[in-house]
């Protein structure tokens, strides 16, 4: 885990257009071989500054804890959604993660009156303005609280799972592609929580020597 030191970095904006109300919108779990993907919707309020909140992978597990109380104390509104493997395997996983997104929006009890979204690819939510941001969760505050709400909610419904399929190891690699879950994968079979139209086992490559 790769840590910023905070004295040094640049402080995150505040946002696009601190002039309205604007939710920040990122995801957790996309490049996952296992269970849901998350999305947070965060509407912050305009005095709100925290010299450490960044992008949540750029924080320690104990950071991004200890961020989410005071994001969630703070928050003018925020919500938490997600879309299972199933949903994952028809939609796929990018619009299955900008669905995420669309039911954390519906779930913040203020309406913004503008998106902020990390990454470059997003459907309108209603009528609401939208802008996409590559990077916007190293870049804007709201994107940042967003990226830590998703990332530790996700990261508890995977240690829950863990209870249950203890062999992947999902209290640690959160069900990312790491050896040890490729591994159970090819010994125990797939769960129900694994996403199909992925590639769950790497391809074995092989050499063909002609004689």
């Amino acid at each position: 885990m790769i840590n910023r030191d905070v004295k040094n970095r640049v402080p995150l904006q505040y946002g696009l257009k601190p002039d309205c109300m604007e939710a920040g919108c990122d995801e957790a779990g996309r490049g996952c071989l296992a269970g849901p993907v998350f999305a947070a919707a965060v509407i912050l309020p305009p005095d709100f500054r925290n010299g450490m909140l960044n992008d949540s992978k750029q924080l320690s597990e104990s950071q991004r804890n200890e961020l989410r109380i005071v994001i969630e104390e703070k928050a003018v509104s925020y919500a938490v959604a997600s879309c299972s493997p199933d949903e994952i395997d028809v939609m796929n996983i990018l619009w299955a993660s900008v669905e995420a997104m669309h039911r954390a929006l519906a779930g913040l009890s203020t309406a913004p009156e503008h998106i902020l979204v990390d990454g470059n690819r997003f459907r309108p939510y209603l009528a609401i303005p939208h802008t996409c941001v590559i990077r916007g969760d190293a870049t804007y505050l709201s994107i940042a609280a967003a990226s830590v709400l998703a990332k530790t909610y996700r990261d508890d419904y995977m240690k829950r799972l863990h209870e249950d399929f203890p062999e992947y190891g999902w209290a640690k690699n959160k069900g990312y592609p790491t050896a040890i879950h490729r591994e159970a994968i090819r010994q125990q079979g797939i769960t129900p929580w694994h996403r199909k139209s992925f590639a769950l086992m790497e391809r074995q490559l092989t050499i063909d020597f002609c004689k």
